[in-house]
This record gives C-alpha cells, sequence and structure tokens, in this order.
C-alpha cells in the first residue's frame, strides 16, 4: 500500500486531490443537513439521530485531517486516496445503517465512493473498492439481522446495490481509459502543434523577404528580422501602432484600406527603397493583415538576374565564337609588327588593333568565366594572415609600397570558412578597380584594408577603401551591373563578377561612401 519515494506516479495530481477533498466537504455538508432535526425527509425518518451525528463528527474530523494532509503534501497521494475511499466507505455504511439499511437510500452514497475511487487510481484498485463497498452492504445486512427488529430486512437490494458497485468501477474504469487515452492525443497533438509553431517562426524569422502581421486597429501583433532590417530597427515592442513604426508605411496602409483592389508600392524608407504589398487576412482590413517589404534593390537585382540567366547560353555561345577568330587577328597583327619596312603609321595602326584586341580578349575571358562558373571549395583560414600575404603580393605585382596599399587590422584573429581562390579573386578585383578609379589628379591611388568584428547580426569584415573622388550618388546603383563602367577603356565586370563571386560562398558586398571624400566596398563574412 504504501508508495516508495520517487516511484509515484503522475497521476493523481495534487491538483485531483484537492478537488476530492472538496467534494467530500461538500458531501459533508450535505450529510449534515439530510441529518439535521428539520429535515422532513421520508426516508431518513426512522433514523437514530444521535448515532448518525456520533458517525458525522467522526466523519467530518476524518476529512479534515485529510485536508491537513493534503496541505502537508504526506502521506504519498496514491496512499491518500486510498485512506480516503476507504473512509468514506465506512461512514457511508455506518449512515445507512443509522438510518435503517439498504431501505433508506444511501447506499447509493458507496457507488459515489466507488466511482471516485476509480476515477482518481487511473481505474487501478477498482473492482477491490466495489468488492469491498459490497461486502460492507451485505456486513450491514447481516449485522441488522443479527440485531433483530422490526425493520425489513432485504438481501436483494443488498445484492442489487453490489452488482451496481461493481457495474459503476467497471464504467469509471473504462472511462477513464477514454479519457486518459484522448488526454495522450491532445498532449502527442499539442506536441506537434508547439513543433509545427517553431518551425513556423524559424521559417518566418530565417526567411529573406519582410513579414509584418498587424491586426484591424493596425497594432503590430508580429514581425521578422527581414523586416526589422528593411525599417531600420532593433527591436519593437508588440503591440505597436504601424504609424509609430514608421510613418511612411503606416500612410500607405490607411491608403489602401480605402482600396478595394490593393496594389503594391514603393516606399523610402530608412534610406532605402523597399517594395511593399499587401495581403488582407479576410473580406477587409478588420481581420488583420499581412504585409510583405522587400528590398528594392535587392527586387531588381533578381529580375537583372532572370534576364541575364536567359542570355547566359548565348552571350557563352558568341564569346567563344568570338575568341577564335580574334586569336587569329590578334596573331596576324603581331607577325605585321614584326615586318621591318613598316611605316611609322602602319605601326600606330596595329597598335590600335593589338590594344583593342587585347580588350576585347579579356572581355571574353570574363564572359566566358561568369558562364562557366567553378566548383566552390570553402577552407578555414585565418582572416587577418591571409591578407597580409594578399597585401604582399598585390604590392609586388603592381609597384606599389605600403603608402600605395595599408592593411588595418582592429581584432585578430579573423577566423573564417570560404574558397580562398574566389575571396583572392574579389579581392584583386577591388583593389584593381581602387587602383583604376581611386585616385585623385594630383596623386597617386591610396588603398586601405580594413579587417574587424561587428556586433551581431554583421560579424566578421573587410573593407577595401580609397581616396579617390568617390561615386556619383546617381550611379551607385548601377555599379554592381555587367558592363557598367564609367572608363572608356573598362569592360564594367570587374564589380559584378565580385558580387557573383561573393555570393556563391555566402559573403556579402556592398557599397558605403567613405568621408571626406573615396569609396568603400565593404565584404561581410556571415
Amino acid at each position: 500500500m504504501n508508495a516508495e519515494p520517487g516511484t509515484e506516479t503522475i497521476y493523481p495530481s495534487w491538483g485531483a486531490l484537492r478537488w476530492l477533498f472538496l467534494f467530500r466537504l461538500l458531501m459533508v455538508v450535505g450529510l449534515v443537513l439530510a441529518f439535521s432535526p428539520a429535515a422532513t425527509d421520508p426516508a431518513l425518518a426512522r433514523s437514530n439521530t444521535q448515532l448518525a451525528w456520533n458517525v458525522l463528527v467522526v466523519y467530518a474530523l476524518l476529512v479534515l485531517i485529510s485536508g491537513a494532509g493534503l496541505s502537508l503534501r504526506w502521506p504519498p497521494r496514491i496512499n491518500q486516496v486510498q485512506l480516503a475511499i476507504f473512509v468514506d466507505i465506512l461512514a457511508y455504511t455506518a449512515l445507512m445503517h443509522t438510518a435503517g439499511g439498504v431501505t433508506s437510500g444511501l447506499g447509493i452514497l458507496l457507488a459515489v465512493a466507488v466511482a471516485a475511487g476509480a476515477l482518481m487510481l487511473e481505474g487501478r484498485l477498482s473492482l477491490l473498492f466495489a468488492a469491498l463497498a459490497s461486502l460492507a452492504v451485505i456486513s450491514e445486512q447481516i449485522y441488522s439481522t443479527m440485531l433483530g427488529g422490526s425493520r425489513a430486512i432485504s438481501f436483494t437490494q443488498a445484492g442489487l446495490l453490489g452488482l451496481l458497485f461493481f457495474t459503476v468501477a467497471l464504467l469509471a474504469h473504462v472511462l477513464y481509459r477514454r479519457v486518459r487515452s484522448a488526454e495522450a492525443l491532445a498532449a502527442r497533438r499539442q506536441v506537434d502543434i508547439d513543433d509545427l509553431s517553431q518551425l513556423n517562426e524559424f521559417i518566418i524569422q530565417s526567411i529573406g523577404t519582410g513579414i509584418l502581421v498587424a491586426d484591424g486597429a493596425q497594432r503590430l501583433r508580429r514581425i521578422n528580422a527581414a523586416a526589422l532590417n528593411l525599417l531600420g530597427a532593433r527591436h519593437v515592442k508588440p503591440g505597436i501602432t504601424l504609424q509609430n513604426l514608421s510613418a511612411e508605411l503606416g500612410r500607405w496602409l490607411a491608403s489602401q484600406i480605402r482600396t478595394t483592389a490593393p496594389r503594391e508600392g514603393r516606399l523610402a524608407i530608412a534610406n532605402r527603397e523597399v517594395w511593399v504589398s499587401l495581403k488582407r487576412l479576410g473580406q477587409d482590413c478588420a481581420n488583420g493583415v499581412v504585409i510583405y517589404l522587400r528590398d528594392g534593390q535587392e527586387a531588381e537585382r533578381e529580375a537583372q538576374q532572370i534576364k541575364l540567366a536567359s542570355l547566359g547560353t548565348l552571350t557563352a555561345s558568341i564569346a567563344h565564337n568570338i575568341r577564335n577568330p580574334l586569336s587569329a587577328i590578334s596573331h596576324a597583327g603581331q607577325l605585321l609588327s614584326e615586318g621591318p619596312t613598316l611605316s611609322d603609321e602602319d605601326r600606330h595602326l596595329l597598335d590600335i588593333v593589338q590594344r583593342n584586341s587585347a580588350r576585347i580578349e579579356e572581355t571574353v575571358r570574363s564572359v566566358l568565366q561568369l558562364s562557366r562558373g567553378s566548383q566552390i571549395e570553402p577552407r578555414p583560414i585565418e582572416l587577418a594572415a591571409w591578407t597580409l600575404a594578399f597585401a604582399e603580393d598585390f604590392r609586388e605585382q603592381h609597384g606599389l609600397d605600403e603608402t600605395g596599399l595599408h592593411v588595418l587590422i582592429e581584432a585578430p584573429p579573423l577566423d573564417i570558412e570560404t574558397d580562398p581562390r574566389h575571396l583572392h579573386q574579389i579581392l584583386a578585383n577591388l583593389c584593381e578597380n581602387a587602383l583604376v578609379h581611386g585616385g585623385r589628379p594630383d596623386e597617386a591611388a591610396h588603398i586601405q584594408l580594413r579587417l574587424g568584428r561587428r556586433a551581431a547580426p554583421d560579424g566578421i569584415y573587410l573593407e577595401v577603401q580609397d581616396a579617390g573622388p568617390g561615386i556619383d550618388p546617381t550611379t551607385v546603383r548601377d555599379i554592381f551591373n555587367p558592363f557598367f563602367t564609367t572608363k572608356s577603356q573598362g569592360t564594367g565586370l570587374g564589380l559584378y563578377i565580385a558580387r557573383e563571386l561573393a555570393e556563391s560562398n555566402g559573403i556579402r558586398l556592398t557599397y558605403a561612401a567613405a568621408r571626406p571624400h573615396g569609396s568603400r566596398f565593404i565584404l561581410t563574412f556571415g
């Protein structure tokens, strides 16, 4: 009967025991009222009032003692239920005896006690409780027979009550098993729902499109990290109005609510162009809305990528077919330049041919490189040491000193994982671009490579900064487009190739103006 410490089952819980205690208190109150002198119930008219009150007093004291044990949480839960049901069976049998036996109708209270025991103990001992209740009724009848007296003794009613007790015990056991099965199923479904909710939250937070959910009063209910970034916010409190979150977005939403056919729009938010679209939840906006935000530059770039992809195969084919006759032209020009009888004018013309052939060859090589692509082979790199080695090699190739290419390291070590070949090509393109465009008329170009680490989510970064005149703000949006150049001798593919290689390695390449003048190209490693 005693449960060992640490082996108690989860059920019955302490909360269930409190409900059982409250039910027994109510039963005490009900029985006190039933046996009070003012009661006029004819079934209890022949009851031995004095004996009944004695039983009630003892029963009430035992119930109160069980309440004290409940507050002290001793004895263990299963033992408390067992003691409570045994006390109830004895008390109800005694009261039934004082009221005239089974004919008083109080035998039904034993059925209630049996049902309570079966439900509280998960169906265990339910048949034992029914057997004890049946024995109690039969014993009461035998005891009444032995005492004799004028009241009628009915063993038939006692037998029917015993049958009722066993029926109630079995039904309570079946009911409990079904309830527990339903609870277990509900618990499993709740776990599935929680897992699905966490998965949805992870997907929403990791998706690149900004998502905001607002209720009918235009108060924010959910926002993901991409939307916070596009709105230029670090953290917002749930329940804030969209007007307070972003005045531009609030005004746009107010204008869309008044229309029957919502459409996409472009907004200037946090110094960037944002494409915004609306999805209504329900027939109108009273049920809330879902707002999608996308970086305007990123959307335009994706559209351009689609166009470039459709031209990729054609461009590669054309470049390949150009390369063969171009090589023949270049070789013929070299042979002609070796002739001893060429005039200065002819040599000048051959120089033009060779120079433009080399330019076309560079363009063809870049186009073929883009069309073929390359396999990414990431490796762990200590960025500070790698950059110092790159800077030394670049200075030697271009005849620079440490003033022409300076390396500033803020927070070593800086461990990353990327393809070193691609990183070398990206950085070489950026540095060569700085040599060409980063100089001023009165001085040579000065390049600075700056490495450091920012707080999350930015992480490790590598900046290529020059001291040139900078880039015209009207053309900043186009500098990463293919074939865009401001120099007559350029191919316009250097920055485009650098960004493509960076993105294929999970690196973010961005541009920012330097102060007081110059350009900064920033590589951010996730």
